[in-house]
């Protein structure tokens, strides 16, 4: 199989934690960062939905009382700041289940027939159905969108990799809030040996041309 080529009935599009808490409900200077990111997941959805691929939409389920969020002790919290004073606190979760900030943004057009992947970790596959749901469908190749980068999407292809998926992450369809040095580290110098980096359009063409195959 050459690296360009993709055969639909084998793939699935993920979409991780694409939710109004992290763009509708975020302040103004991230969800100006998130929207470029945005407009292409909406793209990738569309041409999606025209080739029949398989929607699957990972989403936080956090408990509001956090006792399903874990406390490991690390040098920073996710936004790269110290602990103050040294000290680890359980912070509050960014989405909880139930609550309007863990539903999929309304532009990604999500239907009922579409699979929906309640996480409780950085990565979809880790105790989810995500696996299960991919086998039993026969899909081998997962296009992943979402962010954020150098979180969730990283902790997911990673596990994709170990779980010998064939993986395309979608460069400008993903996009982290942070620095975006890591974003261009992860997308130039580590998933690239895991899986196939391209652009949306490089995307949508090898879904134009799978379809005509």
């Amino acid at each position: 199989m050459h690296v360009n080529e993709l055969y639909v009935k084998q793939t699935g599009i993920l979409f991780f934690d694409i939710l109004n808490g992290y763009y509708h409900l975020a302040n103004e200077k991230l969800k100006a960062r998130m929207q470029p990111m945005v407009e292409n997941a909406v793209r990738l959805m569309k041409a999606g939905r025209e080739a029949s691929i398989p929607i699957f939409f990972a989403k936080g389920n956090n408990r509001a009382d956090s006792k399903t969020t874990g406390m490991p002790i690390t040098d920073t919290n996710n936004a790269l700041e110290p602990w103050p004073g040294g000290i680890v606190t359980k912070a509050h979760p960014g989405v909880v289940a139930d609550h309007p900030g863990s539903e999929i943004i309304p532009e990604l057009d999500p239907r009922p027939n579409d699979f929906y992947i309640p996480k409780y970790r950085w990565s979809a596959f880790y105790q989810t159905y995500l696996d299960l749901a991919l086998r039993s469908l026969k899909l081998d190749t997962v296009i992943i969108s979402g962010g954020s980068t150098d979180v969730g999407v990283a902790a997911t292809v990673f596990a994709g990799k170990d779980m010998d998926y064939n993986l395309i992450v979608v460069r400008d369809a993903c996009a982290t809030g942070r620095d975006q040095r890591a974003h261009e580290v992860l997308m130039d110098l580590v998933f690239p040996r895991m899986s196939r980096v391209r652009t949306t359009d490089q995307v949508l063409q090898m879904i134009r041309e799978a379809k005509d195959r």
